[in-house]
């Protein structure tokens, strides 16, 4: 698998299609559509950053769902999931929640970044951590922010999905 994580912006339309999904194939199919459409403006791709982004961001692990970390920890993957299968992540900030996220991303600086980065376990990390890595997840998280600050003004709840 890629474990190449995208973000994207959903209409209220295409919200209510996904909240009315039935099971992991409706899920699926669903994702699938979204991002055969590929619309660049309501996407962001994370590529791998996404690992390190969500430790940093939460409480250090890859732990799924909410954690009471607050809206940071919903950025990746503390939405609410949509798929039950380890191998596929479907992770959901409903629109309401996603303008408190993008103005918790707003707060975050690289000094508070890498204190958390430097916080991360490697033995329960499938990278490296060294200072490329460290550029590489706070450069996605640059994209991250405006991503999140675009769909906030536009009233989108965000999904997140990842192949493990």
């Amino acid at each position: 698998m890629a474990c190449r994580g995208v973000l994207c912006a959903l209409t209220e339309s295409q919200d209510e299609a996904l909240v009315a999904t039935r099971d992991d194939t409706e899920v699926r199919a669903f994702v699938a559509d979204v991002e055969q459409a590929w619309d660049r403006d309501w996407l962001c791709e994370v590529d791998k950053a996404w690992d390190a982004m969500h430790r940093c961001l939460s409480d250090g692990t890859l732990r799924l769902g909410r954690v009471d970390g607050g809206p940071l920890e919903q950025a990746v993957l503390g939405g609410g999931h949509h798929h039950e299968g380890g191998e596929y992540i479907v992770a959901h900030v409903l629109a309401g929640e996603v303008p408190a996220v993008a103005a918790a991303l707003d707060a975050i600086d690289e000094t508070w970044l890498r204190e958390r980065y430097d916080l991360i376990d490697p033995a329960d990390y499938q990278g490296v951590l060294d200072e490329e890595d460290f550029e590489y997840t706070w450069d996605y998280l640059q994209d991250v922010r405006q991503f999140y600050r675009r769909a906030a003004a536009a009233g989108r709840s965000v999904i997140f999905t990842v192949d493990q």
